[in-house]
């Protein structure tokens, strides 16, 4: 199996300002949804492998409780993901958005920058399994605003998503010119799956986020015609630590609509039970980055501006440094994995 670890940081700053410069804001929206879930029935088994939740907790982040599975090692947090959790969490507003040419210089550049890359480990890590770029016909779950169908697009390959947000893929449709993206509502993606005849599926930043996990994972298992799944997940890594010692500091990664966190032993059981095995693995997180916004949002809130400043032109030059060194750790805060079935 190949495995490629780190990625350079380029302008990821700039793109995620708002997690620095909007700090108390993005923290109340995260503190609202860990409310909406202590409301929720108590979890009494693992979200991946169903193995009973026992003994005491590992830590506490943001008012919630997470559990640590003895058997998969997946992390949950005390409550369950319900439909009713989902439906408070994931609302938005139903109106057309106004576009302009600012828009459209943020879209691609962030897509060239995050999902193009992506785009071309997929290509490169099925090419070196005998797949062909004339050959991959891929299916985007979850595909938001369209950005890793346009990335694959870019490159070549046949490419198409479905998303439950209509909002999200009028806009996805109207940056690419086309209609790239089909709208399906939730209850009726498994559906979509179990009829669909494309050989590749991705769900970028999407499990963590299904509520059936389990029937979507059976019905891939049971479409022979899909041969790849691609994913990217968020992992329990040192981002969830950090995350957990700053208390007022946004909580990207842990909490709000990330109710659970992987592990590469959680994966490995969630590949066995598909029929599936790795093929490829590539590991960039965010921890250093993490850690960094933590830093300079404190000592923002202790006032001391001046020095976030002096910290910021130390540390940023060591930022892809210190991350490579936690990508080959294996507790970096995310995974794309390439898992071919059997």
């Amino acid at each position: 199996m190949e495995k490629k670890y780190g990625k350079p940081l380029g302008d990821l700053i700039g793109i995620k300002s708002d997690f620095f410069e909007q700090n108390e804001r993005m923290l109340a929206m995260a503190d609202g949804m860990a409310d909406v879930f202590a409301a929720q029935p108590k979890r009494e088994r693992c979200k991946m492998c169903s193995a009973p939740i026992e003994g005491e907790p590992l830590f506490k982040s943001h008012k919630v409780w997470y559990y640590l599975c003895p058997k998969c090692h997946h992390l949950s947090g005390e409550f369950q993901d319900t439909e009713a959790f989902a439906n408070k969490v994931y609302i938005e507003d139903d109106y057309a958005y106004n576009y302009t040419a600012k828009d459209r210089e943020n879209y691609e550049k962030r897509l060239n920058m995050i999902y193009v890359p992506k785009a071309q480990f997929l290509v490169d890590s099925l090419k070196k399994d005998n797949m062909d770029l004339s050959e991959i016909d891929l299916l985007d779950d979850g595909a938001g605003s369209g950005y890793f169908v346009r990335a694959m697009r870019k490159l070549g390959a046949k490419a198409e998503g479905i998303e439950i947000s209509r909002a999200q893929v009028e806009f996805a449709n109207k940056m690419a010119g086309e209609d790239i993206l089909t709208q399906v509502d939730s209850e009726a993606i498994a559906d979509v799956l179990k009829k669909t005849d494309k050989n590749v599926i991705s769900a970028i930043g999407v499990l963590e986020h299904i509520i059936n996990l389990d029937e979507i994972l059976d019905t891939i298992q049971e479409n022979r015609n899909i041969r790849y799944l691609f994913l990217s997940v968020p992992m329990f890594s040192f981002s969830a630590v950090f995350e957990a010692s700053h208390q007022t500091c946004y909580n990207r990664h842990l909490g709000g609509t990330h109710t659970h966190l992987f592990s590469d032993d959680s994966l490995k059981y969630m590949a066995d039970r598909m029929g599936f095995e790795p093929c490829a693995v590539w590991k960039f997180g965010s921890d250093v980055m993490d850690l960094y916004r933590f830093i300079c949002v404190t000592l923002e809130q202790n006032g001391n501006p001046r020095l976030k400043d002096y910290f910021s032109e130390k540390f940023l030059p060591l930022i892809d440094d210190l991350q490579f060194v936690v990508d080959k750790s294996e507790f970096a805060s995310e995974i794309h994995m390439l898992l071919k079935r059997r």
